[in-house]
């Protein structure tokens, strides 16, 4: 089992289009295929139709993987199940300051469907906090998009610093261009010099784009309601290299 998070410190970087969106090739291609919705505003879980149930239990979350397995639903697509965000993982850093081994609490609970699950794959909020730590331990794979912008430059800086000073595996961190408008000359300048300056920068990039936008209106991976546009085969091309960059 592979785990994948979907991670930056930055919002409205494209994070969870494109969590939905490697979940549905992950599955469409044979994996059975986990994804975690950890960000309480619950984004992924309503682009997949799926509601969390009403009683909290977010406080439970990282005790035992028990309590996330009872939270699984299924999804409109074969291989895909995903455990919805509730309101109340709003208080994750919280509950986990109060336990032992706080850093690693999430490793230790996924490990628990290696036997059910090829992947895992984590939508996580926008902050680089004591849960972001969990993350960063618990994953193979850290997929980060970047805007061509300086703000969101910034935060992939800020980002691989921290890992730095903490002695994190770097190499976790894969960073990839989202949102991106090739007639802007700032997003074409800051493409070539990332592209230079990070070897890890994947080729794939996901353009700015209407029809990502639609998601929300059909609530739908963009595979299911349109596959000759350039979102579509721009997701497609991430998710090969993902799947190479995961071994598989």
């Amino acid at each position: 089992m592979k785990v994948l998070a979907c991670y930056s410190m930055k919002g409205g970087v494209g994070k969870t289009a494109t969590a939905v969106n490697i979940a549905w090739f992950a599955a469409d291609a044979g994996l059975r295929t986990l994804l975690v919705d950890m960000d309480p505003q619950g984004a992924s879980s309503f682009y997949f139709r799926v509601k969390s149930k009403k009683k909290r239990w977010g406080k439970r979350f990282f005790k035992a993987y028990k309590n996330l397995v009872g939270h699984i639903k299924g999804s409109d697509y074969e291989n895909l199940d995903v455990i919805p965000a509730h309101l109340s993982f709003r208080h994750f850093d919280v509950n986990l300051s109060n336990m032992s081994k706080s850093r690693k609490r999430l490793n230790r609970i996924l490990k628990g469907f290696q036997k059910e699950y090829d992947l895992v794959i984590l939508d996580c909020p926008p902050a680089i906090t004591l849960l972001s730590e969990n993350v960063f331990a618990a994953s193979d794979l850290i997929l980060v998009p970047v805007i061509p912008t300086t703000l969101s430059e910034r935060t992939l800086d800020q980002l691989q610093k921290f890992f730095d000073d903490r002695d994190l595996p770097a190499r976790r961190i894969v960073p990839f261009f989202s949102m991106v408008q090739r007639q802007k000359n700032m997003h074409a300048n800051t493409m070539a010099r990332l592209r230079k300056s990070n070897k890890r920068m994947l080729e794939s990039t996901i353009p700015f784009s209407s029809d990502i936008e639609k998601m929300g209106v059909f609530r739908a991976p963009v595979g299911e309601f349109t596959r000759s546009r350039p979102a579509f085969i721009a997701y497609r091309d991430l998710w090969t290299e993902i799947r190479d960059s995961l071994g598989g």
